[in-house]
């Protein structure tokens, strides 16, 4: 599946807040942004997001901070109908792209222990486990905080993980 990542604007903004709900969830405890918190990061200096348009509709988004020399990726989602299309990764491949022309040296994330295929994502791409959040989300679960670091040409430093994983 193809996929053609833009900006984020307001006008999509209702269709993120779906996605961020379906993927994060809708109750009280969840982690899911509402339109609000994300009207907020369009607007904030240090916030770069992005949607991902397939077959003409917003099917996936990534935002993420952007503060001196490191990107924090915040979320990364994708509607459950277009998951392991390829959507995610368009994302990440334009977030490496911003990352090298702004000469950032790291980026950090944290994924919920329980979510292998976002993990796997991730470490294809060069991301490796640097600690274990315990009790992170609001539900208990821990959640791995995972790492990549860029040289000084903007490739990627390949690196083991730091901390041994619990097996699933």
């Amino acid at each position: 599946m193809s996929a053609f990542v833009r900006p984020m604007t307001e006008a999509d903004l209702p269709v993120v807040a779906e996605i961020e709900r379906e993927a994060f969830g809708a109750s009280p405890r969840s982690n899911a942004m509402g339109e609000a918190d994300l009207r907020e990061e369009l607007v904030r200096p240090w916030s770069r997001t992005w949607v991902a348009e397939a077959d003409t509709a917003v099917s996936g988004f990534l935002l993420a901070w952007h503060i001196v020399d490191e990107i924090h990726v915040l979320n990364v989602a994708v509607r459950r109908e277009k998951r392991r299309g390829g959507i995610a990764r368009v994302l990440l491949t334009q977030l490496f792209s911003y990352a090298r022309e702004k000469s950032v040296v790291a980026m950090y994330l944290e994924v919920r222990m329980g979510n292998r295929p976002a993990i796997e994502l991730y470490r294809v791409h060069g991301f490796h486990t640097v600690n274990i959040r315990r009790s992170y989300y609001a539900d208990g679960e821990d959640a791995l905080e995972m790492r990549l670091d860029f040289d000084a040409r903007g490739a990627i430093i390949i690196a083991a993980d730091e901390v041994p994983l619990p097996e699933p």
